[in-house]
């Protein structure tokens, strides 16, 4: 399994700091989702972005964390299998995870990990596959949401990015809700809309945008 950098998994430690400006931000994102899924139920997030690289895997740690600061019981799970790397921010190992449940080999409390937040829990993306897409549509990954989601308040999910592969669709349509990343200046907004597009044929529901590097500019500018 390929190891993310250093540098990013610094990159994402470094604002779980508790008076960090950025963990500041994430918190002002949890209450902008509230406001926006307001009258629905919402307990299941799912993350992605349109390509890799645009900070997905690092606001669903952040919003994972900021929930779990107001006394949420939160789980964090790592649904990109292809590129599982949740486990790095924790410094956990990831030999026992959420591929290990799916393929039969655990059970739900055999994955599931505490972590140094209180009320944060994670389940790794576990061991490489050969079918990720196959076992993130099968009825065992619906019945761990479903058992996951009477146990937690809130569970986000990051999820790999979404014009490539169909893994982050699949979990879309699992989830309650879709947040979408989106670098500033990296994304052109005919990709944007083609993310948009793809998530409203999934039936997904885009709960809202996330502009990453960027102060004071709507998301409208995009979408």
């Amino acid at each position: 399994m390929r190891r993310p950098s250093t540098n990013t998994s610094h990159a994402v430690m470094t604002p779980i700091l508790p008076n960090s400006m950025a963990l500041e931000a994430y918190r002002s994102l949890r209450f902008n989702i509230e406001c926006s899924v307001f009258g629905r139920d919402a307990k299941t997030i799912s993350i992605t972005s349109s390509s890799r690289g645009e900070g997905k895997t690092t606001t669903a740690v952040h919003l994972a964390v900021a929930y779990a600061q107001i006394g949420k019981k939160v789980l964090l799970l790592d649904a990109d299998l292809r590129n599982p790397s949740i486990h790095f921010v924790f410094d956990m190992e990831n030999r026992r995870g959420l591929t290990n449940y799916l393929e039969g080999q655990a059970t739900r409390h055999e994955i599931v990990r505490e972590t140094i937040v209180d009320h944060l829990s994670f389940i790794s993306g576990g061991p490489l596959t050969q079918n990720p897409s196959g076992l993130l549509a099968s009825q065992r990954m619906d019945t761990l949401l479903a058992e996951l989601s009477e146990e937690y308040d809130v569970i986000i999910v990051d999820t790999p990015s979404l014009l490539t592969i169909s893994d982050a669709k699949i979990m879309a349509t699992k989830c309650d809700g879709v947040l979408l990343i989106i670098e500033h200046g990296q994304l052109k907004r005919n990709v944007a809309k083609k993310v948009k597009e793809e998530l409203a044929l999934a039936n997904a529901k885009l709960i809202g945008v996330v502009l990453n590097e960027v102060t004071n500019h709507p998301a409208n500018a995009y979408l």
